[in-house]
């Protein structure tokens, strides 16, 4: 189903995307998240003609991560350590990070 991609048309709401034709594999880079605006992604894609009816189907597989957010909300006010030889950095990282899922067409 990979090989068959011809080409694709996008439109995002945010962000900047490129599509490697080679790879067949498309990067959204959406940037900071602004809480008033929802980045959404719309478009097609062109398979070649005469492709096998499998992939006139393909599956697309999905995966992100979102670093500086906690979709959940959850936040750490205070973070005690004992008997630690080295001084912790004094801050939290988070991260949202999907599993990699499927969209079938």
């Amino acid at each position: 189903a990979v090989v068959s991609t011809q080409s694709t048309g996008m439109t995002a709401s945010v962000g900047t995307y490129t599509f490697d034709p080679t790879s067949k594999q498309l990067r959204w880079d959406i940037g900071k998240i602004q809480p008033l605006k929802v980045p959404t992604m719309r478009g097609t894609c062109t398979i070649i003609a005469g492709a096998q009816s499998r992939a006139a189907h393909p599956t697309i597989h999905v995966d992100f991560k979102i670093s500086q957010l906690a979709v959940s909300g959850l936040k750490v006010n205070r973070l005690d350590m004992f008997n630690e030889s080295y001084k912790p950095f004094k801050g939290v990282k988070y991260i949202t990070k999907a599993g990699n899922f499927q969209v079938r067409t």
